[in-house]
């Protein structure tokens, strides 16, 4: 009988560790994922506050990708634009956690949006969904190896409609 109850305690306090494991890695990641938000927000608003927000400027999508070879160690398809709200403004190379990705500035009405490539091993733990950070939507995803961020003061149907062109660029 003595014996039961040790196994017991034994078993109630080892899920209680494994709990209390669990509670601390999901607030470490969701920390995490805050600080990459935060950090993509202070990369927007720099875009945003410079007076070259671009190192390339272009609207023509076969002038600003060629542009990226060499400088980031993967390629990406930008959409045809032609007939959507949207504008292509450029882009320049940027970084989270020391890796290099491309940021793409696109403009809608007369709100700009940035658009962040990095290979999906660079963002660390991955984020694991859409957030917003000061007064920025965030919209995010994954396309093979690559992860996308679209940060910007626009509703999120625009985010989601910049998305959807992204993702179906060839």
């Amino acid at each position: 009988m003595a014996w039961r109850r040790q196994a017991f305690g034994a078993l109630a306090a080892a899920l209680l560790v494994m709990a209390g494991l669990g509670i601390v890695w999901r607030e470490n990641r969701q920390v995490r994922e805050n600080q990459i938000v935060s950090e993509l927000a202070d990369l927007h608003i720099t875009a945003l506050a410079s007076a070259t927000p671009v190192d390339v400027v272009s609207s023509d999508r076969h002038t600003v990708k060629p542009w990226f070879e060499g400088k980031i160690p993967f390629t990406f398809n930008l959409p045809e634009l032609q007939g959507t709200s949207f504008e292509l403004l450029g882009g320049r190379v940027s970084y989270l956690e020391q890796s290099p990705g491309a940021e793409l500035i696109f403009k809608t009405r007369k709100h700009q949006i940035s658009v962040f490539v990095f290979q999906d091993r660079a963002v660390p733990g991955g984020i694991s969904a859409n957030a917003d950070a000061r007064s920025f939507h965030v919209e995010n995803w994954k396309q093979g190896e690559l992860r996308y961020f679209a940060i910007g003061d626009v509703g999120t149907d625009d985010l989601r409609g910049l998305r959807d062109l992204l993702q179906n660029a060839k």
